[in-house]
């Protein structure tokens, strides 16, 4: 059945308010079928008309006031919204699905990596802390991963002090546990032996109690040592991982040892750990040539007359590394290999160290010997790409790096100090050209023949 061609026959008019009020818009104009419904029959009345004019003038008179308390408003609503989702977080670590526990410990963990929540962490640390306890005990593999990563994070946002000591206190029986368990899960003793060196590193007070840790971490990359008779062991890339973090721990606690705890140190062994520069993984091997470095220049802090007794032999396995070409070894391996052992070399023979400089903010940091990158590398791994946030704001590694407290700077400020695109541009040009010839001075110039 077609449909009725009938169209609405009401008609439309302008009405406007009763004084000098603007136009309302189109409305229907009364019929005579209306007669005294004539008042019913529009949408607005006279007072909607008055109300709404009287609130569209005072909208302009009231922009300035509100939008200095919008943005304030607003700024506190996303806070609250994100604490929020914290305490989620916090809750959910009890959850009994282990993929919701996993979920809440990464949304903590990227929460610490990228903010400054020292408040809002001192105020449940207890809690937090409970939570990472319960799920080292109970959890597997990527959960007791991700629950170490944690505590970390935790001593890193509670700094040096009473809070980050009882932390430690609390978890420490039972990262030691989980690091001397060969039945553990190798991924949760991985995890566990890069945060126990930095935990100590941030809340240990007692040296007698780091000297201990590194002992721990001893019994662990010594299996990665050469035998009596020149052989080496088999060991598989799993357990080689966590030999290279428990050897990174104990050299980033060898920082903070005493010259009579280095001595010793010198004497047990540095003559074994060039035995490690053989290893089959590429993570072992730039992890000793490092901890050598590093080695030397405590050495030599000490005595600057420090010789070694097997230089020779151990600066030709370097150079060696350094102009490293055999075909079995990946091309990624090699390149990241030859780019360190140049630097360890060059440490080794002559005592030098090339310094980089670090930006963040308006301010930048010379990282200029072994110790200090050591640290670096160790709360990079940690903090991620939040670093630069923590250089600027947190109080506790800025007195790692003796950065001062930290520097205020209004937006105006950063502002006006932003280089332009232009300028960007030409100076990440004119570092191209320096470090291209700085490193064509120690490249290899011959032709690896057989990567083609």
């Amino acid at each position: 059945m077609p449909r009725s061609k009938k169209r609405n026959s009401r008609v439309y008019c302008r009405q406007p308010a009763r004084v000098g009020g603007p136009w309302l818009g189109l409305e229907p104009c009364p019929t005579p079928s209306q007669g005294g419904q004539q008042s019913g029959a529009h949408p607005f009345s006279d007072e909607d008309a008055s109300i709404e004019t009287l609130s569209h003038c005072s909208s302009f008179s009231d922009h300035n006031s509100g939008a200095d308390e919008g943005g304030e408003t607003a700024e506190d609503a996303a806070q609250e919204d994100f604490q929020y989702k914290l305490k989620g977080f916090i809750d959910s670590t009890v959850d009994k699905s282990a993929k919701t526990r996993q979920g809440a410990l990464d949304g903590l963990r990227t929460a610490m990596a990228t903010r400054i929540l020292y408040e809002f962490i001192s105020e449940r640390r207890m809690t937090i802390t409970d939570s990472i306890e319960r799920c080292l005990k109970k959890g597997k593999g990527e959960e007791q991963s991700a629950a170490a990563s944690l505590a970390c994070l935790l001593c890193i946002q509670l700094g040096s002090g009473i809070e980050s000591e009882e932390v430690l206190k609390t978890l420490k029986p039972l990262f030691m546990s989980i690091l001397a368990d060969t039945s553990a899960n190798v991924q949760a003793r991985q995890a566990v032996a890069k945060t126990l060196g930095l935990c100590t590193l941030v809340a240990e007070d007692d040296i007698l109690d780091v000297h201990a840790t590194m002992e721990s971490f001893e019994r662990l990359f010594v299996h990665s040592y050469a035998r009596g008779d020149g052989s080496r062991p088999a060991i598989g890339p799993q357990v080689s991982a966590l030999h290279t973090n428990a050897l990174l721990s104990w050299a980033l606690l060898l920082t903070i040892c005493t010259a009579s705890q280095i001595r010793e140190v010198l004497r047990k062994h540095l003559p074994r750990l060039p035995s490690l520069l053989e290893s089959e993984h590429v993570s072992m091997r730039i992890a000793a040539g490092e901890t050598i470095s590093l080695l030397f220049e405590l050495a030599r802090d000490m005595d600057a007359e420090f010789e070694f007794e097997d230089g020779e032999v151990l600066c030709d396995k370097l150079s060696a590394l350094a102009t490293d070409c055999n075909k079995h070894r990946t091309k990624v391996d090699k390149r990241k290999q030859r780019s360190v052992f140049r630097d360890v070399l060059r440490a080794v023979e002559e005592g030098d160290f090339q310094s980089e400089s670090i930006r963040f903010g308006t301010e930048r940091m010379i990282v200029d010997s072994w110790s200090r990158k050591r640290m670096y590398d160790a709360f990079r791994e940690f903090v991620g790409a939040g670093m630069n946030y923590h250089l600027q704001a947190n109080e506790f590694i800025r007195d790692v790096f003796e950065l001062g407290p930290p520097m205020l700077v209004d937006s105006a400020t950063l502002k006006a100090m932003k280089i332009s695109r232009l300028e960007r541009h030409l100076y990440n040009s004119a570092a191209f050209k320096a470090r291209t010839k700085a490193r064509n001075k120690f490249r290899d110039k011959r032709v690896d023949v057989g990567e083609f």
